[in-house]
């Protein structure tokens, strides 16, 4: 009774509402609501660990290692299972219900636009249309993936791996596999495919589907599935308020504080704004803990701490015993990255369950 009297009085419980539950969402909220009254409003009622999410396409019985409901490790927040309809001032709306905020954080994240219509197209960022999709994976004898990027890549690693037999396409847009990478990350990763018997189409697009996907070349081909895994569109249809501020690229635009241009009292992390890095995990929580620093500098009249955007390491995997480490230049390749993937995952899910026993 005590604490819980303590707590209301810390500052005032100000409301504090958080569209998305993912790193960015998550993390805020956990930062957040023993301070504040604090709503996170999610699609889904779980976080996910979604650098593991492809492997659930292959393996689906890994995605509970994988989740972990935001009730378990939040204790005082109010979760809100929903998609938010817009943002007007203080207030945001999940279908007809009102959710007013002193502070709003946006965290909604991504996906990819889908060029085309067509009802064989799995896309990719969808966690649970990949775990839905893995019957018809196991028993398609033609896979076409749209798109080379690292989510492609690592896609393309996860089926080959699992099912050696499978015929496997790699449609990409550019010169080179995950054109963004160090030289040697793409050159192992696109022999690592093509000892594989993956089959890569460089500087082809493809633009409609009518049962057989045509590329911008006039190539049609043929397919028993096709996954989705071009560049990332952020969900920026309900920002209401916001929607002024959302760039030519369709990212919100955030001053160096993170707070949405023109806000003060509202902030964007993760995928949805346009901060110039790469859009990971790892940033998406460092971005959310830049957050919370600053509405506590807030509430105590403080200066407001910049965020500086860099260049982080990164982990992808080829399958469960291969992988990839970089950092700018530095490559490293093989048995060691995958476990390092492996164990940062588990080392993320051993902390959401440690959370689930702090009250």
């Amino acid at each position: 009774m005590k604490q819980s009297q303590e707590r209301k009085n810390s500052l005032e419980m100000k409301n504090i509402v958080i569209i998305g539950g993912g790193f960015a969402g998550s993390y805020a909220a956990k930062q957040l609501e023993k301070d504040f009254s604090v709503t996170l409003i999610d699609e889904k009622d779980y976080f996910e660990f979604t650098p593991s999410v492809l492997k659930t396409l292959v393996h689906p019985s890994s995605a509970k290692s994988i989740q972990v409901r935001h009730q378990q490790y939040l204790h005082h927040a109010q979760i809100v299972k929903g998609s938010v309809s817009k943002i007007e001032e203080e207030v945001v709306f999940v279908g007809k219900k009102k959710y007013p905020f002193d502070y709003l954080i946006i965290a909604s994240g991504s996906r990819y636009a889908s060029p085309i219509k067509e009802k064989n197209l799995v896309i990719a960022s969808r966690a649970q249309e990949l775990r839905d999709s893995a019957r018809k994976l196991s028993k398609a004898e033609y896979i076409l993936i749209i798109g080379g990027g690292i989510v492609g890549v690592e896609l393309a690693a996860e089926i080959i791996c699992a099912f050696p037999d499978k015929k496997v396409k790699i449609v990409h847009a550019r010169k080179e596999l995950m054109e963004r990478t160090p030289a040697k990350a793409r050159a192992y990763s696109r022999l690592f495919l093509e000892k594989r018997g993956v089959t890569i189409l460089f500087d082809e697009r493809v633009i409609e589907s009518n049962g057989k996907y045509l590329t911008d070349t006039k190539k049609a081909l043929s397919c028993d599935i096709a996954f989705l895994c071009t560049g990332i569109m952020p969900n920026y249809e309900h920002l209401g308020i916001c929607s002024t501020q959302i760039n030519e690229r369709k990212f919100l635009c955030v001053n160096e504080f993170l707070q949405v241009a023109g806000r003060k009292n509202i902030f964007a992390a993760g995928d949805v704004n346009d901060v110039m890095e790469e859009k990971t995990a790892q940033a998406a929580e460092k971005q959310a803990a830049a957050v919370v620093r600053n509405i506590f500098c807030l509430e105590k009249k403080k200066p407001l701490h910049a965020y500086s955007p860099s260049k982080k390491p990164m982990v992808i995997s080829l399958g469960k015993y291969d992988g990839l480490f970089f950092y700018k230049e530095l490559v490293v390749s093989g048995l060691l990255p995958a476990l390092l993937k492996w164990l940062i995952e588990r080392k993320t899910m051993l902390r959401y369950q440690w959370l689930s026993f702090q009250r």
